[in-house]
């Protein structure tokens, strides 16, 4: 039996979470290896301070990722990760919790810059316009469930999401709820319990912990200001043996990199070696007006190109779509269905109309407009601090002077009545790189003013310094 004892302290999540965490942060970093014994549940309940319970609830978890194995009688042993033990359902074992640990409850009074949905110009008329045709025109249809996939449907995802001089073919799209939905679906289709996917080591990561919650095991891939960086890509591939990629190779979330041509062969080459699948979220990069070639372009047959309505029209409207690799689009269509419950067909044809008629182009127009006008306001505000924009990007990645640390200064434009993310929230688990930035979305507030009144008052706090602050009361 090992004298483990996880580093749980400072992590803000569940402490059956933080447990399990540990114990794969560990694995990977060799404290822990095949065939080592973890403590005793109540040894190591004792020594934590926590309930046994809760160490049970650790437990099943990494034994549902794959990385322990238990048995009555004998207890927990670490397993060679290379080959996960298929999960246990039994009725002792709680399944993880769906939780977001940053997420904060929307209160009165407080300016929302940590979200990123499409700026408001007017689509509520048009979505307004367009629902009445849909009930109008189609009511049993728009109030039973879907029975059926429109081709109009899918001719809207080629639409949409052509990039340059690449577009899907028909038979290749899947209509989503939304490209969240989207990920969760091709990830539950082409991987299983136990299964490592690579993420950029910061991202979008309600992905990775949805993925997680699925038994799945997010690992980090160091990024640079070009987007992966291909050397850490190659020794992930080669010493943990990932599934799948997610990436977003333009506009990345939260720190703004497009990752030039040449990376992007690099990054296909070495998925293609090494039998990776790759999921392409091109969600900001579809604003872009001179796209570089997609990923789904240069590798048709292994790359899943998604994108979506939410951040360029509305967010309301949760219209998104998957373009698959040839043979996929039937496993990824079943999965969305059972992931979701299926797509309600009044919002697929809401994204439909959207994108055939062309509003949804319009709209993007007037949204890339308004999100200009804001980031040159940014420009203007932070011109004396050190920071990553684009014209077209609903956010800026702000680093800090120091003393800053990411966590201070948010609660500190918290009590300001500011809401902004700092660079954990995006952080997919423990790694060598630390980022002292923050993301500032600016597209959520309606007046323009209030855009500014924010963005001063963060640029004073800058300026004010930790000393500003106190956080004891």
């Amino acid at each position: 039996m090992t004298n483990w004892m996880p580093q749980i302290s400072q992590k803000r999540l569940p402490r059956y979470i933080a447990i399990a965490d540990a114990v794969e942060a560990d694995i990977a970093t060799l404290r822990l290896k095949p065939g080592d014994k973890l403590p005793p549940q109540r040894d190591l309940a004792y020594d934590l301070g926590v309930t046994i319970g809760t160490v049970g609830r650790a437990y099943a978890l990494a034994r549902q990722r794959g990385l322990v194995s238990g048995e009555v009688g004998r207890g927990t042993y670490i397993l060679d990760v290379g080959t996960p033990e298929a999960p246990f359902s039994g009725p002792d074992e709680a399944p993880p919790a769906i939780f977001h640990p940053f997420m904060q409850e929307s209160t009165p009074n407080k300016l929302r810059l940590d979200t990123t949905a499409a700026a408001e110009t007017g689509q509520a008329l048009v979505l307004q316009r367009l629902m009445n045709d849909i009930f109008t025109q189609q009511p049993y249809e728009a109030a039973d469930y879907t029975r059926r996939i429109k081709p109009s449907w899918r001719e809207a995802g080629c639409t949409w999401l052509r990039s340059g001089s690449w577009s899907p073919s028909p038979e290749s799209v899947v209509p989503t709820l939304g490209v969240h939905a989207a990920m969760i679906a091709v990830v539950s289709a082409i991987t299983a319990t136990g299964d490592k996917i690579a993420f950029e080591n910061v991202t979008y990561s309600s992905i990775a912990r949805s993925v997680a919650v699925m038994g799945r095991r997010p690992i980090p891939v160091t990024i640079d200001e070009y987007g992966i960086d291909p050397d850490s890509f190659e020794r992930v591939c080669a010493q943990q043996h990932p599934k799948v990629l997610v990436v977003i190779p333009s506009l990345q979330n939260p720190t703004l990199a497009i990752m030039p041509e040449d990376r992007r062969r690099k990054i296909i080459d070495i998925a293609h070696r090494h039998n990776v699948w790759i999921i392409e979220d091109n969600i900001y990069g579809a604003s872009l007006d001179e796209p570089l070639p997609c990923l789904a372009e240069l590798a048709p047959d292994q790359t899943f190109h998604l994108g979506g309505l939410s951040k360029s029209v509305s967010a309301g409207a949760r219209g998104g779509w998957v373009a698959c690799p040839p043979n996929m689009t039937n496993r990824v269509f079943t999965a969305h269905k059972m992931m979701t419950g299926g797509l309600p067909y009044v919002l697929a044809e809401l994204a439909s109309r959207l994108v055939l008629s062309g509003e949804a182009g319009e709209l993007r127009e007037k949204v890339k407009a308004e999100t200009a006008r804001r980031e040159a306001l940014a420009r203007e505000i932070f011109a004396k601090q050190t920071f990553t924009s684009h014209p077209y990007s609903p956010f800026l990645w702000l680093a800090l002077p120091n003393p800053w640390l990411p966590g201070t200064f948010k609660s500190a434009a918290y009590d300001r009545d500011i809401l902004i993310d700092s660079a954990d929230e995006f952080r997919i688990g423990q790694d060598d790189k630390i980022y002292h930035n923050v993301r500032i979305g600016f597209s959520v507030p309606r007046d323009f003013d209030d855009v500014r009144r924010g963005f001063e008052r963060l640029s004073r706090l800058m300026s004010d310094g930790p000393a500003a602050y106190d956080s004891f009361e």
